[in-house]
């Protein structure tokens, strides 16, 4: 009986983490598509802008619509929600014509991801026993950045696909998806694990959380209760980890990627191979934080983090400022990326699923994810304006000192939750506000 229990949690896992496999190919395949779309359509600046942010547009409106149709329809009816649509936007991206439909189309992807990004790591949050939560959160996070590498791979596979065969006079679907338009055929290889992800919830089981709850919570509440004495605390924790992860910069690693590698003395045939190594490595990294989340702690692993994060950075500064553009840049490069996919990046939805009550923790997860897209925004407009004014060091220094922050609010106001039930967390909020009453 127990064998079985574990499997239909895993198999549970697995199917759920769909979601953050399909957040982390949406977001990243556009990378390899926009050169294309922009020669085909003849883009200009404006368009090109549109094009990449209308998903994320799409994101904040999914975020915004998920925490409280999550506590009226459930969180299984929001996760079919995000599958199919999911499947319409790369069906859209794959044979729509005009620019304006495909935008439409990436903008219904991005209320996906939105979807997805809120109420995954909720809903795995609330099927785990309390002594694997951690671990079951973070396999989102891993599926997140294995979405991210299998888009990478897919591209620069059909990429090559197509220069093989552009020669080739035939015509059909196939030519026209992976070589006329291979573009397309990129968006299209997210309607596979889109359709894997909508079948595989015909056996996943309602949330438990949700269920219990179901009923007792009044609509009329709205967001209030996040503001009661008691939760003031857990909501500057679930404002303040997902900002400084995305002002960790993990966005400005990821950018001056090729960049890194070729001055380390690697050769690139193209960008593709640089997104791919820099890819797997935060995979791999992802790995130790499952290994690890539920044996060491979360707030180990995040003051770790954060202060690994901020040395790595400043020494990537020093070696910009210096010159050492070679083997050590690349070093510290590579650091930052460990300490970030083991702490920063996977325990911010950890720690947001966990630390809420019942009748509150699907709004407060999803106002926790708004706040990371948008910062998200802030930071993908101000890198480019810190490179130009400030210089690459002097950027790399910028994120360090947010990382620093991270590393003093965490240690200043993170308690340890590894093993705790819910209601053992709630209890430890509400007793925080009596002994400082």
């Amino acid at each position: 009986m127990k064998q079985q229990s574990n499997f239909l949690l895993v198999m549970t896992t697995v199917v759920a983490s769909l979601g953050g496999f399909l957040f982390g190919f949406d977001m990243a395949v556009v990378s390899g598509i926009l050169p294309f779309v922009r020669v085909q359509f003849e883009l200009t600046a404006f368009q090109e802008g549109w094009f990449v942010s209308s998903a994320l547009a799409g994101c904040i409106v999914g975020v915004i619509i998920s925490g409280n149709l999550s506590d009226r329809l459930g969180r299984k009816k929001l996760l079919y929600m995000a599958a199919l649509l999911f499947l319409l936007a790369a069906l859209g991206c794959s044979f729509l014509s005009e620019l304006s439909w495909i935008i439409a189309a990436r903008i219904t992807g991005g209320v996906a991801v939105g979807i997805a990004s809120s109420i995954v790591p909720l809903y795995l949050s609330e099927i785990a026993p309390d002594d694997k939560r951690g671990r079951l959160v973070t396999y989102y996070q891993l599926a997140v950045t294995i979405g991210i590498l299998v888009a990478y791979c897919s591209n620069a596979q059909l990429l090559s696909y197509a220069e093989a065969h552009k020669a080739d006079t035939g015509g059909g679907l196939i030519h026209f998806l992976f070589v006329q338009d291979v573009w397309r055929g990129m968006f299209g290889l997210g309607m596979l694990p889109a359709a894997l992800f909508l079948l595989g919830l015909l056996w996943v089981p309602e949330s438990p959380r949700w269920l219990l709850q179901r009923g007792r919570t009044s609509e009329k509440e709205g967001y209030a209760p996040l503001f009661a004495p008691a939760m003031r605390r857990a909501l500057l924790i679930g404002i303040l980890l997902p900002l400084f992860s995305q002002f960790s910069g993990i966005n400005a690693i990821i950018y001056y990627g090729p960049t890194i590698l070729n001055n380390a003395g690697i050769t690139l045939s193209n960008s593709f191979i640089s997104q791919i190594i820099f890819g797997a490595a935060n995979v791999f990294f992802t790995i130790f934080a499952i290994w690890k989340v539920d044996s060491l702690g979360r707030r180990p692993l995040y003051l770790w983090g954060t202060a690994g994060a901020t040395v790595s950075l400043i020494l990537t500064g020093i070696c910009f400022y210096t010159g050492a553009t070679g083997v050590a840049l690349l070093c510290c490069v590579l650091a930052f990326l460990a300490f970030f996919a083991f702490s920063i990046g996977p325990l911010k939805f950890v720690i947001a699923a966990e630390i809420f009550p019942d009748n509150i923790r699907a709004r407060a997860l999803s106002l926790s994810i708004m706040v990371m897209w948008i910062s998200d925004t802030i930071v993908g407009q101000l890198t480019p304006v810190l490179l130009r004014n400030l210089g690459t060091a002097q950027t790399f220094w910028f994120f360090a000192a947010f990382c620093l922050c991270a590393f003093i609010a965490v240690y200043r106001l993170l308690p340890e939750t590894k093993g705790q039930s819910f209601e053992q967390i709630e209890q430890y909020w509400k007793n925080s506000v009596k002994q400082t009453a």
